[in-house]
């Protein structure tokens, strides 16, 4: 029988959200928070870079369609930076095409979520999932 996740296994993990869209970033925020995360979002791609270097994030979920930089323009540069190529990266995206999924696996992905097929607690236990196999 699994153990269940309790508040303190997430307390300290550090969690970036890349989202542009404010209402669900304060959706996902707030659960975030909840579950015991330390999180941080930023609404483009050229903040999120800043942002992983300085935050530190344990793992990104990072939207593909921002202004600015796109999620996947992002994802390749914090995979070719080596402060950060290491990082936990969630795709979570409206783009559901196979060709998208591909690109994403390509550059490097740890997941690829579309936003129209997954809930919040799907998400959380995507997220719980990646940070126990760190």
């Amino acid at each position: 029988m699994e153990e269940a996740t309790t508040l303190s296994d997430n307390l300290h993990a550090r969690i970036l959200l890349v989202e542009d869209d404010d209402a669900l970033a304060g959706i996902y925020m707030t659960r975030l928070e909840a579950e015991g995360f330390e999180t941080k979002r930023v609404n483009n791609g050229e903040d999120a870079l800043a942002t992983a270097l300085e935050f530190r994030p344990d793992l990104v979920l990072l939207d593909v369609m921002m202004p600015k930089v796109s999620g996947f323009e992002v994802l390749d540069i914090i995979r070719n930076t080596p402060e950060t190529a290491n990082l936990k990266v969630i795709m979570l995206t409206a783009l559901g095409q196979e060709g998208d999924k591909q690109r994403a696996s390509e550059l490097g992905a740890d997941d690829y979520l579309v936003k129209s097929q997954v809930v919040i607690t799907d998400v959380v236990a995507r997220i719980k999932k990646h940070l126990a196999e760190k």
